[in-house]
């Protein structure tokens, strides 16, 4: 069954179409790259999935038991969000507030998985450090743990790799691709690196002038991603 169903979306602003004709769906661990054109509506889509806009038409569905307190986000970081003046700890614990309800603290569970989360992304050493101290690679480690503790069955990532130099960028693929095959979380990323959504993704979803939507190997031979990817050279 799939964890997510979109059909027929059409996707803008104040009532102008940006995109439209988008239907897709993923099951537990796949891995998705949506990939295209600037202003193809690749971030509007991801936000439309969230629940954080409303798209112009056509529905999205949730399936196979996922809820939305099963979904995490790292959106694209911002200059506000990189000088935040908080804990390590206490951004990766801030992941857990839209489980609280009306409970004013942080259960012990959750703040077990705090320390998990942030081992796992290898950083469980800089959690007593300000976070706006931190390396561009070590704030998206950080707020990656964050977002599994939003979410432990898909992962939603918005360009998670901008700004990063090459060996942070390698070592934020490398962790990623373990939560997509170790733990077996669905991956959603958008991403303006064709190579590494050929590297990585299972399917991969181009939105643009035309929509497509399917294995990595059919994008490869389709006459959308030869273009694409012939102009990306």
């Amino acid at each position: 069954m799939a964890q997510l169903t979109c059909k027929n979306l059409a996707l803008g602003y104040e009532g102008k179409t940006v995109v439209k004709d988008i239907t897709f769906s993923l099951s537990q661990g796949n891995y998705l790259c949506i990939v295209g054109e600037n202003g193809a509506g690749k971030s509007t889509l991801m936000k439309a999935v969230l629940g954080l806009k409303k798209p112009l038409s056509g529905t999205i569905a949730h399936g196979d038991g996922v809820k939305a307190t099963d979904v995490g986000y790292l959106p694209q970081q911002t200059e506000v969000q990189r000088d935040f003046p908080a804990s390590v700890r206490e951004i990766v614990l801030s992941g857990f507030q839209n489980k609280c309800g009306l409970r004013p603290f942080y259960n012990k569970r959750e703040k077990e998985m705090v320390k998990e989360n942030l081992k796992k992304m290898e950083v469980a050493h800089l959690e007593k450090r300000c976070f706006r101290e931190l390396s561009g690679g070590q704030q998206q480690r950080v707020l990656l743990a964050r977002a599994l503790c939003a979410g432990t069955k898909m992962l939603f990532l918005d360009e998670p790799v901008s700004g990063l130099d090459p060996n942070a960028t390698a070592e934020m693929y490398a962790l990623i691709r373990r939560l997509n095959q170790e733990d077996g979380m669905t991956i959603v990323m958008v991403s303006h690196d064709i190579e590494a959504a050929l590297t990585y993704a299972t399917h991969i979803l181009h939105l643009g002038k035309e929509v497509f939507f399917g294995t990595k190997e059919e994008y490869v031979e389709s006459d959308i991603g030869r273009i694409f990817m012939e102009e990306q050279k």
